[in-house]
């Protein structure tokens, strides 16, 4: 038997032609026998949502496939700009949807707002903010989520939030989420078409979404995928340029924040390698080599993926019942 490769990015390469048509079989497949017409799929202006939206219109057609800019008055001045531009490429049609006065109506901004005031009490207008996580591999400290205010006076400060108020931002902020999705819905409704998900599979292995809000759908064509393989799909499919060097961000507070100081704590190719390591049993010492990190910073990082698979599991869990009731028979399951 022929030695095995060095683990390193390099085993996470595809076939990006070969995964295409597979992704795009099974959304055909898909539609037809839930007999929808096309899919809507919610643009944000990163990475994993334009490759979504690439791959229905290689499996549909540009026009059997909708898009929706859905900024809200915190997104980043880019967001529109770059989702605009990921339509524009692929010749589909959009519609823009500010979700600002929604969000206003729900009472989104207040309640943030009004749980940060617990750890900062003079947060109010003109201040700005986002939360935090200390580095996964730095040492073996339990991490807590802080605050992070810029006053308007230019000064920035930060408080390590309570449960209560951490607690509180989080659901004030995950409306964001719930609205957008709430909107791809009625529009997937309008025109008879699936709406999809877009999380890859670092995110959706570690729950990063929000239940029924970005983590419904219809279906999810590339939960399956590293985030570095998403990549890999985005320059196989022409994703622009300019979105496929966009850092990865959050794009849901005031103050701009990157997915690794909200939730991974690490670039998403460190991650990529360790989850991959983790999934596939390949030796710690690898994993180290391959990431750049020593072993013991590796442990740390597998112990923070086991974690948030624990705490997270309840996202992935539908509906329970109270008694068993006969699921109806269906050749996608």
């Amino acid at each position: 038997m022929p030695a095995r490769e060095p683990f390193s990015a390099a085993t996470l390469r595809i076939d990006p032609e070969l995964e295409t048509a597979r992704i795009a079989a099974f959304l055909t497949r898909y539609l037809a026998a839930t007999r929808r017409r096309g899919a809507v799929v919610a643009l944000s202006g990163g990475i994993d949502s334009s490759v979504v939206a690439a791959l229905c219109v290689r499996a549909l057609g540009a026009d059997r496939v909708f898009g929706l800019h859905m900024p809200e008055r915190e997104s980043s001045d880019e967001t529109l700009a770059f989702s605009r531009e990921v339509s524009d490429a692929l010749g589909i049609d959009s519609v823009l949807e500010d979700i600002s006065p929604i969000l206003e109506a729900a009472g989104c901004y207040r309640r943030r707002d009004d749980a940060i005031r617990l750890v900062v009490p003079d947060y109010g207008p003109g201040h700005r903010s986002k939360i935090v996580l200390p580095s996964v591999v730095d040492s073996d400290a339990f991490r807590l989520y802080s605050v992070v205010v810029l006053a308007p006076d230019g000064t920035t400060t930060r408080h390590r939030l309570t449960a209560e108020s951490y607690l509180g931002i989080v659901a004030a902020t995950n409306f964001k989420q719930r609205v957008r999705k709430m909107l791809e819905y009625h529009h997937a409704d309008r025109v008879n078409y699936v709406a999809t998900g877009t999380p890859n599979r670092l995110e959706y292995d570690q729950g990063f979404f929000v239940k029924l809000g970005d983590g419904a759908a219809d279906v999810k064509p590339i939960a399956h995928l590293y985030k570095s393989q998403v990549y890999q799909l985005a320059e196989y499919l022409g994703v622009p340029d300019a979105v496929r060097a966009r850092p990865s961000t959050t794009d849901t507070y005031s103050l701009p924040q990157s997915q690794e100081e909200f939730y991974f704590s690490l670039p998403h190719q460190r991650m990529d390698l360790c989850l991959y390591g983790l999934n596939h049993g390949i030796a710690v010492e690898e994993v180290a080599e391959a990431a750049g990190l020593d072993v013991e910073q590796v442990h740390r990082v597998y112990r923070d993926i086991e974690q948030k698979r624990s705490t997270t599991q309840y996202l992935h869990l539908p509906p329970a019942l109270a008694a068993d009731v006969p699921e109806v028979s269906s050749e996608l399951t």
